[in-house]
């Protein structure tokens, strides 16, 4: 009998541990508390203790906490690289950059006719691309319609010259000298040939403008019209510059409206432009407008087909609450930011964003001036609240 009792108050015994044991491991289980290491996010405990890794005594996280913050010591802010700003309200505008190109001035165009008919008998520049200046000799014609107009003033001169006072002589000497300037005869080469009294059927023309031979239309021994045309330049001193814009965003520039143009390659150097027109009609088989200013190009880097960046303000704030791009974290439930509420405690907050710029972007809500915003290291806060939360900071509050 002693013996079965003794039995049974040992079963008792042992069954009594059980359970203690039991209730123990599911208070651990049911526990809302873990371990983990702040630099090694991986590492999770149930218990307090120290980083198999890095040796750091490992902090509590309540993973079913609503409370969307992360606390970090100094030496963990320094190792994410977290830096802060106090936010201010100021000045903000943001700009669009259009793909642009520099395209040839038509007012630069100059087409050089032929003001006589006759034979070509000598080009003196006979190649496309030679720079020509102005005053320079471009051709020589022959001409027998000039040979025969010189040969009428120099009879309507000794008609004049006999008849000094004959009003009809004098007329006549006027008309034809008017017909020897319309030729392009210089009052120097008409007082020559009234000195001389010798018909010469050869004339030269110079360039009227200096100019890059863009195309050679005749050559040497070839017949011209009068009018036809002999030589095509073009002038680089002031080139246009086009760019593509989307007919909604058409609203938002105007004609005088100052831009920002820019040579790839030449990212340091930037030249304001006006606005000078912009199409009324789409581009054709395109949904897109053209707008077009105009710029000097005394250096010539400004070359016909060179591709541009055209930047265009688009938005203007007096008074703006701003943050950097990379301080907004941005994903499919919308945009959010972090806040230093207390020394070393980061809490999640979401924003409306608004225009940006390639710098800031504006939060039209979400955000106070005076407020402590995290600048930079926004992202890591965002991914070390994941894994220690399990879960997104927007979900777990909203502002």
């Amino acid at each position: 009998m002693k013996k079965i009792i003794t039995g049974i108050l040992l079963l008792m015994v042992i069954l009594a541990g059980f359970g203690c044991k039991q209730e123990q491991n599911e208070a651990k289980t049911t526990s809302n508390i873990t371990y983990t290491c702040p630099m090694h996010p991986q590492i999770v405990q149930v218990a307090e203790g120290t980083c198999p890794i890095c040796f750091m005594d490992l902090v509590p996280v309540d993973r079913n906490s609503d409370e969307a913050s992360l606390m970090l010591g100094e030496r963990q802010r320094l190792l994410a690289n977290i830096t802060t700003d106090t936010v201010k309200v100021g000045a903000f505008f943001s700009e669009k950059e259009l793909n642009g190109r520099v395209v040839l001035d038509p007012k630069q165009v100059e087409y050089i006719t032929s003001r006589v008919p006759g034979r070509i008998e000598e080009l003196y520049v006979k190649e496309t691309g030679v720079v020509v200046r102005k005053g320079q000799a471009l051709y020589r014609i022959y001409s027998e319609q000039l040979s025969t107009i010189q040969q009428e003033y120099l009879v309507a001169l000794a008609q004049s010259e006999q008849f000094p006072d004959n009003e009809k002589f004098k007329s006549i000497l006027d008309a034809t000298k008017q017909r020897l300037l319309l030729y392009d005869q210089s009052p120097k080469q008409i007082e020559e040939l009234r000195t001389t009294r010798k018909v010469n059927p050869y004339v030269a023309y110079s360039s009227p403008t200096t100019g890059s031979v863009a195309e050679l239309f005749v050559n040497e021994g070839q017949y011209v019209p009068e009018g036809g045309s002999v030589i095509r330049l073009e002038g680089y001193q002031t080139v246009w510059v086009e760019a593509d814009i989307y007919p909604s965003e058409a609203g938002k520039i105007s004609k005088g409206q100052m831009v920002m143009v820019t040579i790839p390659g030449f990212e340091g150097k930037s030249t304001p432009m006006k606005i000078e027109f912009i199409e009324p009609a789409l581009q054709t088989g395109s949904q897109l407008l053209t707008l077009r200013g105009s710029l000097q190009n005394s250096g010539n880097d400004l070359r016909p087909g060179i591709q541009v960046l055209v930047k265009v303000p688009f938005h203007t704030v007096a008074k703006a609450t701003t943050l950097p791009v990379d301080a907004v974290i941005r994903e499919g439930k919308g945009a959010h930011i972090w806040l230093e509420t207390e020394p070393g405690k980061f809490q999640a907050r979401s924003v409306k964003l608004g225009p940006e710029n390639f710098n800031r972007v504006e939060i039209t809500d979400g955000l106070k001036e005076g407020e402590v915003a995290v600048t930079s290291g926004a992202y890591l806060l965002y991914s070390e609240y994941v894994l220690k939360k399990g879960r997104n900071p927007v979900g777990a509050h909203q502002h």
